[in-house]
């Protein structure tokens, strides 16, 4: 027996979930085309939102896209249907990342379906955390969830942690002088009032977070040179902790399994009650993204850093049009 045709106005609905989705800086890179006949959703990379400078690879871009997907794949199993998925379908056109087709209506057994609340709850949040850390048992969680998406989660420690918040700080130095992460920077944050109140992608001042005044946390400082007015200052945690997402290979549908990894940590970080963001600043440079890998296997390349825990979500960012990021065909 057929199955009735999903309304385009659930495709919709499915896909403003898809694009809850974190990306750097929030450009949102992806553009989603439904395909009727063949019931089938394709995610494709809008390189027009891409940063030439913080991300000339488009790796990041990829992990955005990813993470997109996996949101699509949750929503499709919270509503009761299977996302057969394929990465990077037709291989002469780099565009296309991925196809997911609803195959049948079945009970979830991936556990996505489950997380799927998550996806709205889920901000990052750029404000310090509490000195609480994170049970072994939620850690091992996080870490059987990306393993499930074909990703490796690893949390830092001791004298691994400090090398990399060495780097961290190593990479913040060169972004203050370096012209091209500047530009990413002026072209993706939104200080005055009419772009914050008009724009539709992007960081917005509002989630930019307190100006650290101490701590050892990483955190960017979206606001750069220019001041906000307003903005306040603030203590950070002393022992942060990050998590490493890290995949065996660095080729472009490696980037894609590692951006539904990230995002199914997330929504699983967000469904037990943590906070997250991101410290993507060594990852931007290339010689300082290979030795923040896990030193005990000493293999593997890292594709995100996370920071995790007990705190204040973060406020909502802005969010394009549905109707921007979506075309449906017959």
């Amino acid at each position: 027996m057929s199955q009735p045709a999903p309304s385009d106005e659930w495709v919709a609905a499915v896909v403003s979930d898809a694009s809850a989705a974190p990306s750097m800086h929030n450009a949102q890179p992806w553009h989603f085309r439904y395909l009727r006949q063949s019931r089938a959703f394709e995610v494709w990379a809008d390189f027009e939102r891409a940063m030439p400078h913080s991300d000339p690879d488009t790796r990041g871009l990829h992990l955005g896209c990813g993470a997109a997907l996996l949101n699509l794949r949750a929503a499709i199993a919270h509503a009761g249907w299977h996302p057969e998925t394929r990465l990077l379908p037709d291989l002469t056109d780099r565009a296309l990342l991925a196809s997911v087709r609803l195959a049948g209506r079945t009970k979830d057994v991936s556990g996505l379906g489950a997380l799927y609340p998550a996806i709205r709850q889920r901000h990052s949040s750029r404000y310090p955390f509490e000195e609480r850390r994170i049970p072994e048992a939620v850690r091992e969680a996080l870490a059987a969830s990306a393993r499930v998406e074909g990703a490796a989660l690893t949390f830092p420690d001791s004298w691994h942690l400090w090398e990399v918040l060495e780097l961290v700080q190593e990479a913040e130095a060169r972004n203050i002088t370096d012209r091209g992460s500047d530009q990413d920077l002026a072209r993706w944050t939104r200080i005055d009032a009419p772009s914050v109140s008009t724009a539709d992608d992007g960081v917005p001042h509002y989630a930019f977070g307190p100006r650290k005044r101490g701590g050892k946390a990483p955190m960017r400082d979206f606001a750069g040179p220019r001041q906000v007015a307003g903005r306040d200052a603030a203590d950070f945690e002393q022992n942060p902790q990050l998590a490493l997402v890290s995949t065996d290979h660095d080729r472009p549908e490696d980037w894609l399994r590692a951006g539904q990894a990230m995002e199914r940590v997330l929504l699983l970080t967000t469904h037990e009650g943590l906070a997250s963001s991101f410290v993507t600043q060594p990852l931007e440079w290339t010689d300082l993204r290979w030795p923040v890998r896990d030193p005990m296997t000493g293999t593997g390349y890292t594709q995100i850093l996370l920071r995790l825990g007990y705190g204040p979500t973060g406020p909502i960012t802005p969010r394009r049009a549905v109707s921007e990021v979506l075309d449906i065909e017959p």
